[in-house]
């Protein structure tokens, strides 16, 4: 072979390489075999690693509980502790039978230390027994559509083989409880100092989420378990700048830093955009509308910085059919941002009137000075 021909072998060779498309890869790599980083605001996934197949959750499940609980409005109530809940098995708050509790208490504890005796008191309080709690929880997961979940428990143990969930519906149930001031409060406090009804001293109860406590200065709460079966389960949240993110791990050998990594991995590549700001004219052909068009509310959606120019604006208005602008009705369409041509994000738009009566204003005002100063506004 000629050293002519070689290198023309070589050249297609590499012509042939350079149109193979190349598959888009997740920069980040974890150790937990379920996985998943989702956009608290939006709920836009940025990575997942098996984040839809069901399985065993331990102790996160107290979040359902938890969350509940805090929607009961019943915070404020005296629970009598249960022989049941008292003799629960695992983490506990060394509750005793007949033990009076605030129910805040108990979900201070449910949430920080993880007491499996704080999740069964709180259920056969909330719930009237530990069956008609299970009940809320699954009802309130099918609310909010966690579609791949089966709660058995309020606590997260293996005593049924149909209490299980995946990382994504987790995430969403995360999403959910954070929504709630009092929840988010539980979950991002790090110490919490409550009287002890059999003694003279406060019992002070540190936060197990050393993702909180120490290794991460961004984490805002989150919620550890471990069992047998399920390993190492945790759920973090993370807020930089105005970004809110979420980090859901099943069977971590390393999870605190594989939320670490993940957050990172979001923080750096994405921004949480906002496309439109709350007031930010709309423009559009039509003159009627020129000067009049808002959004009624900021459209943001995360994006990966090289990827913005990839999200394209849909403006959507009714045709305009009035003779007078006082006559239009203030929603008159939707603007919405679309991503791989699916709506990822929206708002209301706005018809304002208010342009016009301010220019009324300001004609009237100058008119009102010119006449003062030609002296028609002095003695009639």
């Amino acid at each position: 072979m000629t050293k002519r021909k070689w290198w023309a072998i070589v050249l297609v060779s590499a012509l042939l390489i350079s149109l193979i498309p190349i598959k888009e890869v997740q920069a980040v790599s974890v150790s937990s075999r379920n996985a998943v980083l989702l956009d608290q605001d939006s709920g836009r996934i940025l990575f997942e690693k098996d984040a839809h197949n069901k399985e065993r959750i331990a102790s996160i499940t107290k979040i359902m509980t938890a969350i509940i609980a805090v929607e009961s409005g019943m915070m404020q109530n005296t629970v009598t502790v249960s022989d049941k809940a008292a003799f629960t098995e695992g983490s506990s708050l060394y509750l005793k039978p007949g033990q009076k509790e605030k129910l805040q208490d108990l979900v201070y504890g449910l949430m920080l230390r993880s007491g499996n005796d704080a999740a069964v008191a709180i259920a056969e309080h909330v719930g009237g027994s530990l069956e008609g709690f299970v009940y809320l929880m699954n009802e309130k997961a099918e609310l909010i559509g966690m579609k791949n979940t089966h709660f058995a428990n309020p606590h997260g143990l293996d005593d049924h083989e149909n209490h299980v969930s995946t990382a994504y519906d987790m995430a969403i149930l995360m999403q959910y409880a954070m929504k709630n001031e009092e929840f988010a409060i539980i979950s991002g406090t790090e110490a919490y100092r409550s009287k002890d009804p059999s003694a003279d001293w406060d019992r002070v109860w540190k936060n197990k989420n050393r993702l909180l406590t120490e290794k991460y200065q961004y984490c805002t709460g989150g919620k550890t378990g471990y069992t047998k079966r399920a390993k190492r389960t945790l759920v973090t949240t993370a807020s930089q700048g105005d970004q809110n993110l979420i980090v859901v791990t099943l069977n971590g050998p390393d999870d605190w830093n594989d939320h670490i990594q993940l957050y990172e991995y979001g923080f750096q590549n994405y921004d949480n955009k906002v496309f439109f700001a709350e007031g930010e004219e709309v423009k559009v052909e039509d003159k009627f509308y020129q000067g009049h068009l808002s959004v009624e509310h900021n459209v943001m959606y995360p994006i990966h910085k090289d990827k913005e120019e990839e999200v394209k604006v849909d403006i959507q208005v009714i045709k305009p059919k009035w003779d007078e602008e006082k006559d239009v009705p203030k929603h008159i369409g939707n603007l919405s941002l679309t991503l791989n041509n699916q709506i990822v994000s929206s708002a209301p738009i706005i018809f304002s009137y208010e342009k016009s009566e301010e220019k009324k204003s300001f004609f009237e005002w100058f008119k009102g000075i010119f006449s003062t100063m030609i002296g028609l506004n002095y003695n009639g």
